[in-house]
């Protein structure tokens, strides 16, 4: 079965409810400062802590998440970003604590930016108009009522002078976000707006993002990149004069605030007070003890987060792969298993050994990935096989039917196969060219000799190869005029099934818009493999035959059958040994269109001798799927039926006795020889839980992140950036995470130096 991976980010946290955290800078962000105390952002959470620094302790307890927090003029209330009911909205709070009091309503996204000078109205971001990619700016009064737009076409940031009759504000922040120094087409740019006739004057730049304007009596400061890392600089509205106020160096400043005497700034992990008198600055140094949910173990259930799956070789029991752990799960009877429980570890991509006693999956367990080999009762030994020097992503082993050999691919784009008598891995071939899909798609004959797998040619059109792991040799099978796709052998040894298409070719540039909306159908091909083998599709005809010639045929058949009896056991029968030969000289002509209709084929797998499955989905344009339907064309009927509507993704057992398929999200396994019934072998996902340790799982997450940025980033120089002391230069940082979203934030900040 094709699996899926998932992307997932960083970092971790542990803490109790006896102490405080252990020591190390904290993701501690938005800060707002009063006379007497700083509110910032921590785990989601909003916390106070006094002008002075100290413990600090938490304003908020709310379920959902806060964010955005801004004192009143007067320091007596606090406006925040609160995600309470479903929706994003403002909320005001007692600086003193209480119950916060919602002011807005609309099913739109509402972000508080502060406060109307006199304190009597929160000014506000909201998507509530627009009908394309922007946003206003609103106030909304603290007696309720309907929100007043600011006569500005769209803003993102504001700040009002200390009379209210002008504002500055950003017109279209972000992109600097998460792409330092960015100077393309979505610089930020602050100006200050006349609200009564809506004049506006741009704050002078040149090529720099300048976000996050303070209005301070007849200053505006802001952040700015203009001069390397993000720094606080003054706009006099009187001279329009720029000045830099403070110097930075070092990681940047995130966000500011305006206060009494005072602007509190975040630079990336730590908060600032710069007095705006003095100019002078000092580090705010604080203690959070606290107990934070987010980083509790706990288990949780992972049945809608499998990534692969696979079957067990009779079908009693499926494997999957979810939230990084390889648990089996029963057909019927028993229980589910966890064969990895590792938290710490991203365990993917399992499958199951034909002979039943080996689940293989890779493994980061040694910080780079290696094949692992665990006994599928979950007891017993787990033997490792690394795959060689430079380390790198891989996916998706497969057993050979002997289970003496697995075959993977990738990110290189190569196919390899590895003996695990010695561990020696062998590469097969490798791709011509990158992109999102993986198509190599190695499939073993059934002597395990052969290896089937479809390589892009220069024409970016796929053709079918076979590797020969006895003599080493390769050989392409079909001619390249097509798109040949899915090579599958048929159980018996003596015929290869796949796909072709003919009107693939506009498509094969996935990344521009040149391919979207074209139509994309196959048909499905059989290859004889022996030149000496009839066609399984020659002319058949109804002839009778002479009485002497049926009796001769009868006696022959019975002598056959008493000659395979063994003593002991007359039902007994010796397994025919299969051997695959394949004559390559003119196999060209011995490749024969199945028959079935044209469609758009997305899966090929064989099950039982002369049993073909095939996975189609829509011939039409467009992106997705609601699902596809599975058909089965029995070689020796020559007949198709459809099996199965709504296939998200399937796969067939060993023995070809056992099909597994998932349709939106409910995996079944069934038999193969015939449609199920709605609703048969459904299999019971409830108590599919894993143990999760946040603070073990970011940390993985983290190193793997910058795995992903080493193996598949298009640059291989990283565009300068040692990705090494990157990588160690923000690992401070994870030790104080308080949830996921202060994870995704540390990623967003450390990647962004990628530019």
């Amino acid at each position: 079965m094709k699996k899926l991976m998932g992307f997932v980010i960083l970092a971790g946290i542990c803490l109790g409810s006896f102490g405080a955290q252990a020591a190390g800078p904290y993701l501690v962000q938005q800060p707002t400062v009063s006379r007497t105390q700083i509110v910032f952002v921590y785990a989601d959470d909003l916390w106070v802590v006094s002008r002075e620094g100290g413990n600090a302790r938490r304003f908020t307890t709310g379920v959902g998440i806060e964010s955005n927090p801004h004192f009143s003029p007067d320091g007596r209330q606090v406006a925040f970003t609160g995600n309470y009911d479903g929706n994003t909205d403002v909320f005001v709070v007692d600086a003193a604590g209480g119950i916060p009091q919602r002011l807005t309503y609309h099913p739109g996204g509402d972000s508080v930016r502060g406060w109307t000078p006199d304190g009597k109205r929160v000014l506000f971001m909201s998507t509530r108009s627009r009908y394309s990619r922007y946003t206003r700016l609103y106030t909304v009064s603290l007696q309720g009522g309907l929100p007043e737009a600011i006569p500005l076409p769209y803003a993102v940031t504001g700040s009002f002078s200390p009379d209210g009759s002008h504002m500055a504000y950003d017109h279209a922040g972000g992109a600097y976000q998460t792409w330092k120094r960015y100077r393309g087409g979505r610089m930020s740019k602050i100006w200050v707006a006349d609200l009564s006739d809506s004049s506006v004057a741009l704050v002078p730049r040149e090529k720099s993002n300048d976000f996050n304007p303070m209005w301070v009596g007849d200053k505006v400061y802001f952040l700015s990149d203009r001069e390397g890392a993000v720094k606080l600089f003054s706009y006099d509205t009187g001279s329009k004069q720029i000045r830099r106020a403070l110097d930075n160096s070092g990681f940047d400043i995130k966000s500011a605030s305006s206060g009494p005497g005072a602007i509190v700034y975040e630079k990336f992990g730590s908060l600032h007070l710069f007095d705006t008198s003095s100019r002078r600055s000092r580090e705010i140094r604080i203690e959070i003890a606290g107990d934070l949910p987010s980083v509790r173990p706990h288990f949780t259930s992972v049945s809608s987060q499998i990534r692969s799956a696979d079957l067990s070789p009779t079908g009693q029991r499926a494997v999957f792969g979810a939230r990084g752990e390889v648990l089996t799960v029963p057909a019927k009877k028993g229980s589910i298993r966890n064969l990895t429980n590792s938290p710490a570890e991203h365990d993917r991509f399992p499958a199951w050994s034909p002979d039943g006693k080996w689940i293989a999956y890779f493994s980061d367990k040694s910080g780079e990935y290696a094949l692992y080999l665990t006994e599928q009762s979950g007891i017993g030994e787990t033997r490792t096989i690394t795959l060689g020097s430079p380390p790198s992503f891989f996916y998706d082993p497969v057993w050979s039917p002997d289970s003496t050999k697995i075959a993977y691919t990738d990110k290189r784009l190569s196919v390899w196969f590895v003996n695990l008598e010695d561990g020696k891995a062998t590469r097969v071939d490798t791709d011509t060219y990158d992109a999102p899909f993986r198509t190599l798609d190695p499939a073993w004959s059934p002597d395990s000799r052969w290896l089937a797998y479809t390589r892009q040619l220069k024409s970016q059109l796929h053709a079918v190869f076979v590797f020969d792991t006895t003599a080493g040799e390769k050989h392409q099978l079909t001619d390249g005029l097509s798109d040949a796709r899915h090579a599958s052998f048929d159980k018996d040894g003596k015929y290869l099934f796949f796909t072709a298409s003919t009107n693939f070719g506009p498509t094969t540039s996935w990344l521009d818009m040149f391919s979207v909306g074209r139509s994309v159908s196959s048909s499905a091909y059989v290859v004889v493999l022996r030149k000496g083998d009839p066609s399984p599709l020659a002319p058949e005809s109804d002839d009778e035959k002479v009485k002497e010639e049926k009796e001769e045929k009868e006696e022959k058949e019975e002598g056959e059958a008493e000659e395979s009896k063994e003593p002991g056991d007359a039902k007994k029968k010796e397994k025919k040994k299969v051997e695959v030969q394949i004559d390559f000289e003119g196999i060209s002509q011995r490749i024969l269109a199945l028959p079935v209709p044209t469609r758009n084929y997305t899966d090929l797998q064989t099950g039982k001798a002369g049993q073909v499955f095939l996975l189609a989905g829509s011939t039409g344009p467009g992106f997705g799927s609601q699902g596809q339907t599975l058909y089965l064309f029995d070689l020796k009927k020559r007949k198709e039926e459809k099996f199965l509507d709504r296939v998200n993704g399937f796969t067939l057992s060993a023995d070809g006795e056992k099909l597994l398929y998932v349709s939106r999200n409910r995996w079944a396994i069934v038999g193969a020889a015939r449609p199920p019934k709605p609703n048969d072998g459904r299999l019971n996902l409830s108590n599919m839980q894993v143990r999760v340790d946040p603070k073990a799982e970011w940390e993985q997450i983290y190193r793997e992140v910058w795995r992903m940025e080493r193996d598949f980033l298009y640059d291989p120089n990283a565009h300068g950036l040692n990705l090494q002391r990157a990588e160690r230069s923000y690992e401070s940082f994870l030790q104080n995470l308080g949830s996921r979203r202060d994870l995704n934030y540390l990623i967003s900040e450390m990647l962004g130096n990628l530019v």
